[in-house]
């Protein structure tokens, strides 16, 4: 049995122990935050040490975050009154390769400040899998699950673009977002896919958007990255699309953010399974916002900040049985 001098030592280590980690990261993210962007230093001779100390900075406040959710204790910095929230939305679902994807936005997106996670599984019910790794993983999020329809569901066998897929999981985001977030705050919302790649500029270039912002994204439509082609005044004219440019937005859905006084002031906003194919964007942008008020941004949308990467799908021989003498334990999470 331990003596009272025993747990009050232990007490005491705890309370300091919260309170460093506590500090640590208040002062990391202040000092983040007021931190100028290292792209204005581009002709300064500091540049290369600007940017080092800024990458430095973000991994000591992500390691941080991380040590915080491990030891059960709220993060009292979560939220930054100088800066709008990023609402990030994932639809996600179960396939060999989900936690590897899940993981490795997940530690892109913890080096962000005012961030906030709504990952929605493709589910009956949440997943043990997507639960604990949204426990441990540092970041303020919310956890939903939305079931697709059976009707609407891809077959292993079908290609990607056969089916519209994320519709439910993304309006059921939505729906959350027009229930809980405080309108008062600014705020900003952007899909993003469990299989693409982002820069941690993309998400300070959107933060301050006033109505729909713009971008290129890297690798999709078959070329090397899609943008929008701004005219003479700086405004969106045209798309530079590998497919169908005719579309009212011909854009992905990684090329784009949303002012949430949108969506919340536009209540019928949303996505849809009667869409016709590459026309979810359109969708959702055609009710809240024209092409003339569109925000082109990534310096006059001339540089790539996130990309389709879409990773390839495993070839598990041991699942199938044709490792001789291998035996498949269920019980590791991969």
């Amino acid at each position: 049995m331990l003596s009272p001098r025993s747990v009050n030592i232990k007490s005491v280590r705890f309370l300091v122990f919260t309170a460093l980690v506590i500090f640590c990261v208040m002062l990391g993210l202040k000092l983040m935050v007021n931190l100028p962007d290292p792209g204005i230093y581009s002709a300064l001779d500091d540049s290369k040490v600007v940017s080092t100390q800024l990458r430095q900075l973000r991994a000591q406040v992500g390691k941080l975050k991380i040590l915080l959710a491990k030891n059960g204790i709220a993060n009292p910095y979560e939220n930054l009154e100088s800066l709008p929230t990023i609402f990030a939305i994932t639809p996600t679902h179960t396939r060999p390769l989900q936690k590897a994807e899940l993981t490795r936005i997940s530690q892109t997106f913890l080096l962000i400040p005012n961030f906030h996670w709504i990952i929605v599984e493709d589910a009956e019910i949440r997943t043990p899998l997507v639960t604990n790794l949204l426990a441990q993983s540092g970041l303020s999020y919310t956890h939903l699950n939305a079931e697709t329809p059976k009707e609407w569901k891809l077959l292993l066998e079908d290609p990607q673009w056969k089916k519209p897929r994320g519709v439910k999981q993304r309006n059921a985001a939505l729906q959350w977002l027009r229930n809980h977030a405080d309108p008062r705050k600014p705020a900003v919302v952007f899909f993003a896919d469990d299989d693409n790649t982002y820069s941690l500029e993309l998400f300070e270039e959107m933060r301050n958007t006033k109505t729909v912002s713009v971008w290129p994204v890297g690798l999709v439509g078959n070329v090397r990255f899609e943008r929008p082609i701004l005219d003479e005044h700086d405004k969106v004219a045209n798309w530079s699309t590998g497919w169908r440019p005719e579309r009212p937005f011909a854009i992905d859905m990684a090329g784009f953010a949303i002012n949430l006084k949108l969506l919340l002031d536009n209540p019928d906003a949303e996505f849809s399974f009667d869409a016709p194919r590459g026309y979810q964007e359109s969708t959702i942008l055609g009710a809240v916002v024209t092409k003339e008020n569109l925000e082109p941004k990534a310096s006059k949308c001339t540089k790539v900040y996130v990309w389709h990467t879409r990773t390839e799908n495993p070839k598990l021989n041991d699942v199938k049985g044709k490792v001789p003498g291998m035996v498949v334990d269920w019980t590791v999470e991969v």
